[in-house]
């Protein structure tokens, strides 16, 4: 039996010579393999070039692109390598490939992905003194290839969400800080930081578990959406001159969770819905409803 080929070589004239296969390693590393345009014979000096989306043009741009040289890996193909050492800001980048003496940039299309040492990761607590680094290729919505980077110090990982009959139950890890005995879990409304409460937190050797009630008292009227934002605050030590730890799922291969994770709601008291939701960033939040009545 023949297998087929993943993707054809393409022809001589084909110009899709900025298709790039991706390699994902635990530590950060990403490996992208370019199919060479060969009428370019190599095009030595490329660079394959990311740059953190929303920064183009600005001249107060907080991160500088970040340029990695592309070589002949010897197979038809330009390699370049992003080290698990070099430092991304939190947020997307956007892959480019620049020509040497040339101005202009050609955006990369995302080609196979191979994200399969993201799945289940589990980052040593001893190791994560500089933080929990993640970084994903990903497909935009346009067919482009970007990587979603985050850098979290410390990071709350979200884990198991059980449903109660009057409150979620969330477990999760915890790196880079300790729990005290006055943690706690807080939820904020966007926007109307007055309204917050807060339910207690325990958990021990960098685990943690809360349970937070569909039913929040300082909700009020609820007559449109609201999305509340999900905070852990470790108190003792670990909680001095911090705003809290955003708790978030990021230790997989998935790099927007807003749309692939929908739980069911449950109804409170006073005809709203309740539901914990991802953010287009993994981050975990309750979101609040009203109940759509038909008369």
């Amino acid at each position: 039996m023949t297998v087929p080929a993943l993707r054809p070589t393409p022809p001589a004239e084909s110009t899709a010579g900025r298709v790039a296969d991706c390699i994902a390693d635990a530590d950060g590393r990403i490996t992208f393999d370019l199919l060479r345009d060969r009428r370019e014979g190599g095009a030595p000096g490329a660079v394959l070039l990311l740059r953190l989306r929303g920064t183009k043009g600005r001249s107060d741009r907080v991160a500088e692109d970040v340029r990695l040289p592309l070589s002949p890996d010897g197979d038809g193909r330009l390699r370049a390598v992003l080290p698990g050492t070099a430092e991304l800001a939190e947020g997307r980048w956007d892959a480019w490939v620049q020509q040497p003496g040339t101005d202009g940039e050609t955006a990369v299309e995302p080609g196979i992905r191979d994200l399969r040492a993201l799945v289940d990761r589990t980052p040593d607590p001893g190791g994560t003194v500089g933080g929990v680094v993640v970084r994903i290729p990903y497909p935009t919505a346009d067919g482009r290839l970007a990587v979603r980077c985050w850098v979290r110090a410390p990071h709350a990982e979200a884990g198991p969400i059980t449903f109660g009959p009057a409150a979620m139950t969330v477990d999760g890890t915890l790196y880079g800080a300790e729990l005290g005995d006055d943690a706690c879990v807080e939820a904020r409304p966007a926007g109307h930081p007055e309204r917050s409460c807060r339910a207690p937190v325990t958990g021990r050797d960098g685990s943690f578990s809360f349970s937070l009630p569909y039913d929040l008292p300082t909700a009020g009227p609820v007559t449109a959406p609201q999305l509340w934002e999900l905070w852990l605050l470790p108190g003792g030590p670990s909680g001095s001159g911090t705003g809290g730890i955003r708790i978030s799922c990021i230790l997989d291969d998935i790099w927007d969770r807003k749309k692939i994770f929908v739980y069911p709601p449950r109804a409170t008291t006073g005809d709203v819905l309740a539901a914990p939701c991802y953010s287009a960033d993994n981050d975990l939040c309750l979101r609040l409803e009203p109940v759509q009545r038909h008369d």
